[in-house]
């Protein structure tokens, strides 16, 4: 009952914000991730910490203020997410504008498909919603599902929108690997915190824990690896420019190859955020594993022999 519940006010909010302009849906968002800082402190403590950890330079009232701006920005990726939901492609292609499209033309060119890298990033669902009716050929998102049953078939019905193919995390391997076979775009969001037994990547100073799926599958297939990165205009509208990650001159064993494509392409994602830190969503708890490996560094190095205690 509960969950018919909160499906029932996700789709009256919906209902409500549909007749919006996108400024309007914007002005609304910022004023709802606002008050959600304010009234709330939805996981102020996560984002202040996280903040202070990546610019330590900088002073208390900047990162304040990067702060106020990341939860503005969650509140118009949300109220966003619900607006683009009701609009067609005349209304949602002229809000994105792709600055080097030719990039991905010449990396399709290749034929082994590309893995297109984004992130919690200015407004994402509108980029998974719309990113097709920029990209010639079918996009294939890896998406995390919702908690909310009713939600998540609602969420994931409006994503295939304009032939995009959708696939949950976890049993996506055949699903990417056929797109890909097919000379297709597969869509990841990379920025989310792995489990523990992720590989560890330096990620705005720190180790963290990070999914190897993007990079094992890019060495499995040769597939292009591309990132993309909406920013908001004053205007209201998104630009974004095709990024390419360095794949070749990789050495060492299979699993030294996919550690280092994985921290090349997370020092991509580190200075887009450098460059609009408040459009990143800093509430994430990317660095929660960050303790665990570090205890488990100092445990194997206090297991290795000293020089004056070995014989």
């Amino acid at each position: 009952m509960t969950s018919k519940i909160e499906y029932a006010f996700f789709r009256l909010l919906a209902w409500l914000v549909r007749p919006l302009s996108p400024r309007g849906a914007q002005r609304v968002g910022a004023g709802l991730g606002l008050a959600t800082l304010v009234l709330t402190g939805y996981r102020k403590k996560v984002a202040r910490d996280n903040i202070a950890h990546a610019f330590p330079e900088l002073p208390a009232e900047q990162r304040e203020r990067i702060m106020r701006g990341a939860y503005r920005n969650y509140g118009i990726a949300l109220v966003e997410m619900l607006w683009t939901y009701g609009q067609g492609p005349d209304v949602l292609a002229p809000l994105v504008r792709i600055e080097n499209p030719d990039l991905l033309d010449q990396a399709l060119g290749r034929g082994k498909g590309v893995i297109l890298l984004s992130a919690h990033y200015g407004s994402w669902e509108l980029l998974l919603s719309s990113v097709r009716l920029h990209i010639p050929v079918r996009v294939t998102a890896i998406a995390q599902r919702q908690r909310n049953e009713y939600v998540d078939a609602h969420i994931d019905m409006r994503r295939r929108r304009f032939d995009t193919v959708t696939v949950p995390m976890g049993p996506a391997v055949r699903e990417v690997l056929i797109a890909l076979q097919r000379n297709e775009v597969v869509l990841i969001l990379g920025d989310q915190s792995g489990p523990k037994e992720s590989i560890f990547i330096p990620f705005f100073g720190r180790p963290s824990a990070t999914h190897r799926g993007a990079a094992a599958f890019a060495l499995r297939t040769g597939a292009a690896m591309l990132a993309l990165f909406l920013v908001r205009q004053t205007d209201g509208t998104y630009r974004g420019a095709f990024e390419e990650v360095d794949t070749s001159a990789l050495t060492g064993s299979r699993e030294d190859q996919v550690v280092e494509l994985t921290t090349r392409h997370a020092a991509v994602l580190e200075r887009a955020i450098r460059r609009h830190p408040d459009h990143w969503l800093w509430m994430h708890k990317r660095w929660k594993h960050t303790p665990y490996y570090e205890a488990l560094c100092q445990t194997a190095t206090a297991q290795i022999p000293s020089p004056k205690a070995m014989p």
